[in-house]
Parts: structure tokens; C-alpha cells; sequence
């Protein structure tokens, strides 16, 4: 991975490679960069509105958005990497959950952090891996494909 200069870090940088706008967009600013791996964080407001409905009286993040941070991330990789390759037709899709793994909570006001790493490509298939820390501890694992579509 290569250390980022601070203007790869705005939400400029992330909205020029993927499609995503809020309230959808679940990445605040890229970390690092690299050929085959990403690293980035968003903070989860405690206003959010996703926790007035899940368990108001215990709010936790749900773990479908905490892997939807990694697909993003994901996407923006592929996006990177392809944007010195070739002209981009297309967005990237996710296309397959091979598996997930829940293994903490995260709640309002918590930062997590968000990896995704290229396992393989097949074709026009992505193959990855990548998982959501908070505290430094690993809140979500997950493998899943993605295919440029459009």
C-alpha cells in the first residue's frame, strides 16, 4: 500500500470513482491506497437516521450497510485501478456474497475503519475479501464478487 497525499483523502477523490451519493455513500475518506488492497473510514453519526428504526432503544449499525461500506470500497479499488488501464464502461456491481462473518457491534458515534483487498480477477469478475474494524477490532468479514455493469 502507498501512503496517500491529503488530497486523495476528499470526498471529491471518492465521488469521481464510484457512483454513490448520500445518504448512500459510506466511505468518508481514503486511508491508503494501494494496487490490490484499500483502506478507508467513515464516521457514523449519532443522528444517523438508521438508528431512530434499528433497536431505537439499543441502536447498533446493520451489519447489510456495515458490508455495503466494504463493497464501496471495493469499487472504488476497481475504479482506481482500472482508470490507468482503459476507459471505464461501466460501474462496478456486486454480484455475489460468497460469505459473511458478524463479530461486533457497532453503534452511533463509533469510526470504523474499511478494507477490501483484490483476492483474484476472473474475466470481468472481481473476486475480494474485506472487513469493517472498529476500536481495532474486526466488526465484519466478508468475501463477495463484483462485474462492471452498464
Amino acid at each position: 500500500m502507498e501512503a496517500m497525499n491529503p488530497s486523495l483523502m476528499e470526498q471529491s477523490f471518492i465521488q469521481e470513482r464510484i457512483p454513490h451519493r448520500a445518504p448512500f455513500l459510506w466511505l468518508d475518506r481514503i486511508l491508503e491506497l494501494g494496487t490490490e488492497t484499500i483502506r478507508a473510514e467513515k464516521l457514523l453519526p449519532t443522528d444517523l437516521d438508521v438508528f431512530q428504526g434499528h433497536y431505537p432503544d439499543y441502536p447498533i449499525m446493520p451489519g447489510v450497510l456495515l458490508c455495503e461500506a466494504v463493497f464501496q470500497a471495493g469499487a472504488l479499488l476497481i475504479g482506481e485501478t482500472l482508470r490507468g488501464e482503459q476507459e471505464i464502461k461501466g460501474v462496478p456491481v456486486l454480484t455475489r456474497i460468497i460469505g459473511a462473518k458478524f463479530k461486533r457491534e457497532v453503534g452511533p458515534g463509533d469510526t470504523i475503519e474499511i478494507q477490501a483487498a483484490l483476492k483474484e480477477k476472473v474475466g470481468p469478475a472481481w473476486f475480494m475479501k474485506g472487513s469493517v474494524r472498529v476500536k481495532d477490532k474486526i466488526a465484519v468479514q466478508v468475501e463477495f464478487a463484483c462485474a462492471l455493469k452498464g
